[in-house]
């Protein structure tokens, strides 16, 4: 029964999907009173740290993950879970609309680091 459920994940999630999900999870288990952003913050910080220990000793690593085995890609996607999920939590103790605040730091960041032109006017 539980590989039924692991084999049924959502292929397209929101993050307003997982931002209802993990607020019904918190409120079935009467967790709640204790997601303030400091606890959510110092959290999050220690399942940066788990992710990191994935990292740790590897030297640098290719992209895709190529010379990683299952398992390790399995607890990586857990890892790289947990810090979504806290910080999707935090965002909606602190009242900040995630996707809008990325959205608009895309926007903020395209126009900071503008990429290089391709058309060289001028150049000879």
């Amino acid at each position: 029964m539980a590989e039924e459920v692991e084999k049924k994940v959502a292929v397209d999630v929101s993050l307003k999907q997982l931002s209802k999900k993990l607020e019904d999870f918190a409120k079935a288990r009467n967790w709640e009173q204790y997601h303030s952003p400091r606890n959510l913050l110092l959290a999050m910080i220690a399942e940066v740290g788990e992710l990191s220990e994935l990292f740790m000793w590897k030297g640098e690593v290719r992209k895709g993950l190529a010379d990683w085995d299952e398992a390790e890609k399995e607890h990586l996607g857990e890892e790289l879970s947990d810090v979504l999920l806290y910080l999707i939590r935090l965002s909606d103790m602190c009242g900040v609309d995630l996707g809008d605040a990325a959205t608009r730091k895309i926007v903020k960041n395209a126009v900071k680091y503008p990429a290089p032109s391709s058309n060289k006017e001028g150049a000879s």
